[in-house]
């Protein structure tokens, strides 16, 4: 004798209620034969054209699946979102949190496809939206969406950055590309977000909200990484450009200043002369990558520096008795390397 066990979603609390057998969970019925024949052979057969009413049975899962939502039970919401999808495909509930929920069970090897994916719903799930949910409706589940799809690029974009710092400065440079690529993504999400909202409902103060704070929350995102970037120009053009879109909507909205200068930057020499980009900081940055990097001791000073100039940059480059410090001392080393060729025009980095 087999135990009586639902086919539907395999819950095996079934309980006799009016001669018929309810499971508890989907709420899916057989009859008393139906489950006799069960419990011996396991299966049910069916022979004949069966109509199936199952309005009853999707009511329940939807119930189960929001339930373990709130609970923040992610294997079974994915679960039973999953066997929603298979009746209710149109559902955009059903849709997105089964790409939601697969996305927050990733590695750290695979922020970059969980994120693309989450990326790749958004047109869908908002086509859904806009076809399936009443205008009533519309608002609160944008708000749903929007919450979900900012908490898991945050999410992704926390693990990718201290899974990189966490990684030995000597060798941090081979995964640089691989940080870029997860954290772009983030990036990405949030200004897709944006503009796939406003491309669907056009013109409502309450959906142009949605549409300001996410891009806001990308270009945060995406200022985070410039500095690791060769083609950083292009980058902050991007950035500038969604700041464009913000201050159509929001024209008050005051952007910070977007920071180009380079994740392994002359720390020191950009402190004291202001910028990353100026003649002297350029002299000096083709010194690093020509004449130091050439040589063993050069590249251990080099790493030597960026262990320690990003601290003491941090606590003390805008104090002028550092300025001071160190103006002579540079302002001397760049008259030097001039005067022996080294050029003072614009540069972009070697390595």
């Amino acid at each position: 004798m087999k135990p009586l066990t639902c086919e539907m979603c395999g819950s095996t609390n079934l309980l006799k209620q009016d001669d018929v057998f309810v499971c508890q969970s989907c709420g899916t019925k057989y009859s008393v034969e139906e489950a006799k024949k069960m419990m011996v052979e396991g299966t049910v057969a069916v022979e004949g054209t069966v109509k199936i009413d199952t309005s009853s049975e999707l009511k329940n899962l939807y119930e189960i699946a929001r339930r373990a939502k709130d609970m923040e039970n992610a294997e079974n919401a994915e679960k039973y979102y999953d066997m929603i999808l298979v009746k209710d495909p149109t559902s955009w509930e059903a849709n997105f949190y089964v790409v939601y929920y697969r996305a927050m069970k990733c590695k750290i090897a695979e922020i970059w496809s969980a994120g693309n994916s989450l990326v790749n719903s958004i047109p869908s799930i908002f086509e859904l939206v806009d076809k399936h949910v009443s205008e009533e409706e519309r608002i609160p589940v944008l708000n749903e969406l929007y919450g979900r799809y900012l908490g898991i690029a945050a999410m992704l974009n926390s693990a990718a950055t201290s899974h990189y710092n966490d990684i030995d400065a000597q060798i941090r440079d081979q995964y640089t590309q691989e940080y870029i690529n997860n954290v772009a993504e983030t990036a990405t999400m949030m200004y897709a977000f944006g503009d796939c909202i406003t491309t669907c409902w056009p013109n409502d103060p309450q959906i142009n909200e949605l549409a300001v704070a996410a891009w806001e929350q990308g270009t945060e995102f995406h200022r985070e990484y410039v500095k690791y970037l060769a083609d950083r120009e292009s980058n902050k053009n991007l950035i500038m450009e969604y700041i464009g879109k913000i201050q159509k909507i929001k024209p008050d909205y005051q952007a910070r200043e977007v920071d180009t200068s380079s994740a392994g930057g002359c720390y020191v020499a950009t402190a004291v002369y202001g910028s990353y980009d100026c003649p002297e900081v350029w002299t000096l940055r083709r010194f690093r990558d020509y004449t130091l990097a050439e040589t063993g001791y050069g590249r251990a000073f080099i790493r030597t520096y960026y262990a320690i100039s990003p601290t003491l940059v941090k606590w003390f480059g805008r104090t002028e008795w550092f300025k001071r410090m160190w103006q002579a001392p540079l302002d001397k080393l760049v008259a030097h390397l001039q005067n022996n060729g080294v050029e003072s025009t614009p540069y972009n980095d070697r390595f």
